[in-house]
């Protein structure tokens, strides 16, 4: 039986936020059903039910290693940040590398000495509270540390790019370990994007389209990407990854795509690149690295970050996150810098986010928002006995709104005016659901891990679909962790979700990896979601033998998906229609060895993917020590169509 992560050694500031709680009682609930007994029901949607926990799972006998791929992947690199596993369906003669380890030494540069997270995270705090006996300290320093801390799950043997989830007994005792060892955090950011509209990798969309239709080639006609004569694309530019000083760990996260500009954090910068020649267009310093960044970006191409205000040291590892900037990406400038005080206590905010010409941050010592003018629009209120721990942005504005003692806690997702923080509508949870993401704000739908049930570190058991202008429940989506691959933090990061969109008022889900029909190999599926009702439409977009398919965004109607290749293939951007779900190739990348082991070293549950207009960029979220001499790491790859 799962139980609870032990509370954290002091109560998070009870001040700050907006609004007063609405006296509206919580939604009914439906009742609890049994899951599946094991693999994806493709043909029919999990029943609503609380969020039961998982039982433990039988260790399944490997089976035989497959024969050597013709070529040698990379090893292992020990005591480094979390290099992505080979391409799905990669032969197991050589040892997949694996997810890191934590630094060793003294607390590095830009990155407190803690261990990674689930699935190639980087550091994290301990259930996202202050430092611990720190007083004034509205969050942890450092980059924003997304979730509980978990272990990264390993492949097991004959199970290419993939394998079994630790559960969640195995998963709190390390939490409770780690917990104890910790005191500052660091995190990063999976999705940033580009532009909101059509070019942004919001892993949740933040697109209510109307569907897309099919033309008779096979296309189709309701977004704007279109397919290329000739998908092939070829390698456009290679970053390489920046000098990090000693053994440490800085956070590079944050990209975004402009008409012009592909642009893309390093160490304490953030630079613009040309699109298709990857020749610097500008260079913009900060006095620290960026600590969060948001995924949206304003019709005239404005966005936000979180940064610190001095480089860290091995004697002072963090500065915390209290910066906030406005960042134009067309002029490479930044326009101002704010920070918010809660009486002579500057503010460190876990998260940031942009909502039309509003950039709002929230922390546990509440929220705050400036309009892109950098006028304060609101700031925490000490009197409050609620928070605003986060905000979604896009379309629309949503608070995650703490209410209540650590063991007794509600949350209140609320809609609000951007530009006065007045709430507009309110959904209260559940009591004793302490984590909740923002997956979209139009149609808003949340994710939170129901009494801990998922088992398997993603962070979620149940989505929830709310109508954004009455507060009520539409309907609520059971989703299993043994059965789909989504992912969110939820902890201090409310956006941090991937491999996941919402459009067309459905929620498109991949299933976890299942054996193909090849020999060895591993395949998936995205399936759908009616976000009125909460079944599963009947659509289906199969990954190909070999291949394991994950969301990126939405494109009007139409869903645009990347495939991680075989060890013989290289990868695909691929549009899926919103009524037919028809595949249409956008882009296939080159099937060399060089070609495909960077592309393989990135992937979309450890790295930033864009994709935009046969154009397509990986990045990574943290910099490190190369793990060796002989190979060669980048920071961001670009590949194109010509």
């Amino acid at each position: 039986m799962t139980q609870p992560p032990p509370p954290p050694p002091q109560q998070p500031p009870q001040g700050g936020g907006f609004g007063p709680p609405q006296d509206q009682p919580p939604q009914d609930q439906p009742p609890q059903t049994p899951p599946p007994a094991a693999g994806p029901d493709l043909g029919k949607a999990p029943e609503p039910g609380y969020g039961y926990p998982q039982a433990p799972q039988a260790p399944q006998t490997p089976p035989p290693a497959a024969p050597q791929a013709p070529q040698t992947p990379p090893p292992a690199a020990p005591q480094a940040p979390p290099t992505p596993p080979q391409g799905y369906g990669y032969p197991q003669g050589a040892p997949a590398p694996q997810p890191p380890q934590a630094p060793q030494g003294a607390p590095g540069y830009g990155y407190p000495g803690q261990q990674p997270g689930a699935y190639g995270q980087p550091p994290q705090a301990p259930y996202g509270q202050p430092g611990f006996g720190q007083p004034g300290y509205g969050q942890q320093p450092g980059y924003g540390y997304p979730q509980q801390p978990t272990m990264p799950y390993q492949p097991q043997a004959g199970q290419p790019g993939g394998g079994k989830k630790l559960n969640a007994q195995m998963l709190i005792i390390v939490a409770a370990v780690v917990a104890i060892a910790l005191i500052i955090g660091g995190g990063v950011l999976y999705a940033s994007s580009g532009k909101d509209e059509g070019r942004q990798n919001d892993t949740a969309g933040q697109s209510g389209g109307t569907g897309g239709t099919d033309d008779d080639n096979g296309g189709t006609t309701s977004g704007k990407e279109k397919a290329p004569s000739d998908p092939s694309a070829k390698v456009l530019f290679q970053v390489p990854a920046p000098e990090v000083k000693n053994d440490s760990t800085v956070v590079v996260s944050g990209s975004w795509l402009t008409d012009k500009a592909y642009v893309k954090s390093g160490i304490a910068r953030i630079v613009g690149y040309d699109r298709d020649k990857g020749s610097e267009l500008w260079k913009l310093p900060l006095s620290g690295p960026v600590c969060q960044a948001s995924r949206h970006v304003t019709d005239d191409n404005l966005t936000a970050v979180l940064y610190q205000p001095a480089m860290p040291t091995k004697a002072d590892p963090s500065h915390g996150c209290s910066q906030i900037a406005l960042i134009d990406l067309d002029a490479g400038k930044r326009l101002w810098t704010k920070t918010v005080k809660t009486g002579d206590q500057l503010i460190n905010f876990d998260n940031i986010t942009l909502s039309g010409k509003t950039v709002a941050v929230g922390s546990t010592s509440g929220g705050a928002a400036f309009d892109v003018s950098g006028k304060l629009l609101w700031s925490p209120k000490p009197a409050d006995s609620c928070y605003d721990a986060g905000y979604g942005g896009g379309d629309k504005l949503v608070a995650v709104r703490k209410c209540g003692s650590y063991d007794q806690r509600q949350l209140h997702i609320q809609t609000i005016d951007p530009k006065s923080g007045k709430v507009i509508s309110e959904y209260k949870m559940t009591e004793g659901i302490e984590y909740a993401s923002i997956v979209s704000t139009n149609p808003l739908v949340v994710a939170a891990d129901v009494g801990d049930s998922a088992g398997d570190g993603s962070g979620i058991s149940d989505f929830f679909s709310i109508d954004s202008k009455t507060g009520k429940l539409r309907t609520r989506i059971s989703a299993p962790g043994e059965q789909f691959a989504a992912r969110c933090e939820g902890i201090t990061r409310v956006e941090a979700c991937n491999l996941l969109a919402v459009g067309n008022d459905r929620l498109y889900l991949p299933t976890e990896e299942h054996d193909g029909t090849g020999k060895y190999s591993q395949t998936n599926e995205i399936v759908a979601f009616d976000l009125a009702t909460g079944k599963q439409t009947g659509q289906r977009a199969d990954a190909g033998d070999g291949y394991t398919i994950s969301p990126l965004r939405m494109d009007g109607g139409n869903l645009i998906a990347y495939k991680r290749p075989p060890y013989d293939k290289g990868g695909q951007v691929v549009s899926i229609s919103g009524t037919g779900f028809k595949e249409t190739t956008l882009l296939q990348n080159p099937a060399t060895d060089a070609v495909r082991d960077v592309e393989t070293s990135m992937s979309p549950e450890y790295s930033e993917f864009l994709y935009a207009e046969g154009h397509l960029f990986m990045s990574k979220v943290y910099a490190s020590k190369r793990s060796t001499v002989r190979e060669k790491e980048y920071l961001a790859v670009g590949f194109g169509t010509s």
